[in-house]
């Protein structure tokens, strides 16, 4: 057989292995950006299955700061260090630092090449890096790149972790640790505070991937920083803080923010920021108007937390057995794959999109809805889902009841 046939075939087997156990996914192609109402390949839904938490990626001012950001150019051009760096990249990248309490920041084009990036970037052969078990995938993979000895602790268990400091800590490299703030598939959170306690009193450096956090949680003074800054964790408790503006911030891209001499040495060291292209400025100036917007309208958070509060309350009313969880991420666990996707589709079939998440994204066994909310939504809309959810599900699940 030629060389091409037995790609195609091995492609083919592989697909059709993918299909018959309930795992193949599909492109969904929408007209346009969600409001939460979309156009879905050609049919009005309500979609509950984006990360635009704040509404931004639909505002006026945003779409227009975009347009304008345009006028610089289509793309950069070229690598940042090359040529590609442009006033609006700084000026992004200040605002970033001011709203996270910290020195500086540095934008990247995403957040799986700012994760990837960094890890490599901090630790090498004869290091350590510890990572939690349900870490999104950039950060799995960055500490599977670095050629670090890569170690695992169960999802958010203190004890665990512990060991595996003891355990990294008793070789002569550094240690560091790399945890989501928000967890993508569970919507759950780090007890950041107690990792970072445990990182101080190893000597571990602490990373904390702000992804889903950024923007929607924070303090008093911090409101957008995140989930460390909720927790009251400064610069020196977290010294490595990542996020995205593509969920919150509703546009693209992503930054790394801590100390100037950790940005320094980024821009020296991390070979993804130094071998892309720049951000195109466009998406700069997209991404500073989101974040004008979300530090100028603090309502739009209270909506998205009331929200979530309504539909954790309408939820176990309709003992629907949603996840722990006080984030947008709202995971309902079916465990059976074909069973999520009967669902979705079911679902689909009544106006509503909703992610069905499957291995390997999730562990097997642990398939599940993923209803994502924004402050968009309106109560009736989240209601109506909740009630359709409820008609779909097999009667033994219905009686099922999960803490709000």
């Amino acid at each position: 057989m030629k060389p091409a046939m037995a790609l195609r075939e091995t492609l083919r087997r592989r697909l059709l292995e993918r299909r018959e156990k309930g795992l193949y996914r599909e492109l969904r192609t929408l007209a346009a950006s969600p409001t939460p109402l979309a156009e879905v390949d050609g049919e009005p839904l309500v979609t509950f299955s984006s990360n635009d938490y704040l509404g931004l990626a639909t505002h006026p001012e945003v779409i227009a700061a975009q347009q304008t950001g345009a006028a610089l150019g289509a793309g950069a051009t070229a690598s940042h260090l090359v040529n590609g760096h442009l006033h609006i990249h700084t000026a992004l990248q200040e605002k970033i630092a001011r709203l996270t309490g910290r020195e500086a920041a540095l934008v990247f084009s995403s957040g799986y090449i700012a994760n990837v990036g960094t890890i490599c970037a901090l630790v090498a052969r004869g290091d350590s890096v510890i990572s939690d078990k349900l870490n999104h995938a950039s950060l799995i993979d960055g500490a599977r790149l670095c050629r670090a000895n890569s170690l695992r602790f169960a999802h958010n268990d203190l004890s665990a972790l512990e060991r595996r400091l003891q355990r990294a800590t008793a070789s002569v490299g550094n240690t560091l640790v790399a945890v989501d703030g928000v967890y993508s598939m569970d919507g759950d959170c780090a007890p950041v505070a107690e990792i970072a306690q445990l990182c101080r009193a190893y000597g571990a450096w602490l990373m904390v991937d702000e992804a889903h956090g950024f923007g929607v949680l924070g303090s008093q003074s911090l409101p957008s920083a995140g989930s460390a800054s909720r927790a009251g964790l400064c610069q020196d408790a977290v010294p490595v803080l990542m996020g995205t503006l593509g969920k919150a911030a509703g546009n693209a891209g992503a930054f790394v923010a801590g100390s100037r001499e950790l940005i320094d040495y980024l821009v020296q060291f991390a070979r993804p920021y130094i071998y892309t292209t720049g951000m195109p400025p466009a998406v700069a100036a997209g991404s500073l108007a989101a974040l004008t917007v979300m530090e100028r309208e603090p309502q739009r958070r209270r909506r998205l937390h009331s929200n979530i509060h309504y539909c954790r309350t309408r939820a176990q009313s309709l003992q629907l057995p949603l996840s722990p969880s006080g984030t947008a991420i709202q995971p309902l666990l079916l465990g059976c794959e074909r069973e999520v996707l009967s669902v979705a589709a079911g679902l689909r079939a009544q106006g509503f999109l909703v992610g069905a998440i499957r291995p390997p994204t999730v562990p097997a066994g642990t398939a599940r809805l993923r209803i994502t909310l924004s402050a968009s939504h309106s109560e009736g809309q989240i209601d109506a889902l909740l009630q359709a959810v409820r008609a779909l599900l097999p009667g033994s699940r219905t009686g099922e009841s999960g803490a709000p």
